[in-house]
């Protein structure tokens, strides 16, 4: 029985490393691509010598694809795929608050876990953007950040059938992300219908609507205020 235990704890620390390396890899993946990404995926493939099986194939497509795509061609797609559609936002509350003053509460949500964990949320970027949740969950406190991913498990469902409807290669990475969740229930499948149906909330007449101003990137560009696409 206590080699049982020994095993079984040894089988949940591996499956635990995995989901951070996934993470991590992830994070560097859907980031936008500039002079940087050459490095990152020198770190997503240190990264994937700790990752196995599918999840392990789908991240390496999506590198495969940064790594033999023009840099200017790679950065347009990126532009088009993240800040031009709206149904593939990587901003999370987008799909839960929409152009409303709840999603400024659910934003600073985000960032008070940061701070609850004992770091500041990065400049230059919402917290509530993707890449920045899946990098707080591999580095810093994996708990929590599951359970903010979790939460917004229908946001990431909207995200992952808009990346495969358009044949993005970055699909293949959300897919590695939504492995590391609990399996997805009827309620949420129900959810993330009706989201990409209906589209997100809007505010009440006569309210402004919540915006939030993202930097420009380091290409001069900037996506679209508040993570709000058309």
């Amino acid at each position: 029985m206590k080699l049982l235990r020994r095993s079984t704890r040894r089988d949940l620390a591996a499956v635990r490393l995995q989901h951070r390396a996934i993470r991590q890899a992830a994070s560097l993946l859907l980031a936008y691509p500039d002079e940087r990404t050459p490095g990152r995926l020198v770190t997503v493939d240190a990264l994937l010598e700790h990752v196995t099986g599918s999840e392990h194939d789908a991240l390496a497509r999506t590198a495969l694809y940064l790594r033999t795509t023009e840099p200017l061609v790679a950065a347009r797609e990126y532009v088009e795929t993240f800040d031009m559609r709206r149904r593939s936002t990587m901003y999370l509350t987008y799909w839960t608050g929409g152009d409303t003053r709840n999603r400024g509460t659910e934003i600073h949500a985000f960032a008070r876990a940061y701070r609850d964990a004992g770091v500041e949320p990065p400049d230059g970027e919402a917290p509530d953007h993707l890449p920045v949740v899946l990098e707080f969950a591999a580095t810093v406190d994996p708990e929590v950040g599951e359970k903010l991913l979790a939460a917004h498990r229908a946001p990431l469902d909207v995200l992952h059938t808009a990346l495969v409807e358009h044949a993005s290669p970055y699909a293949d990475t959300v897919t590695a992300v939504c492995a590391t969740l609990p399996p997805v229930t009827d309620q949420e499948l129900q959810r993330a219908r009706h989201l990409a149906e209906a589209g997100p909330p809007a505010e009440a007449i006569g309210l402004q609507p919540f915006t939030l101003t993202v930097p420009p990137r380091s290409d001069g560009s900037s996506a679209r205020e508040g993570g709000r696409p058309a």
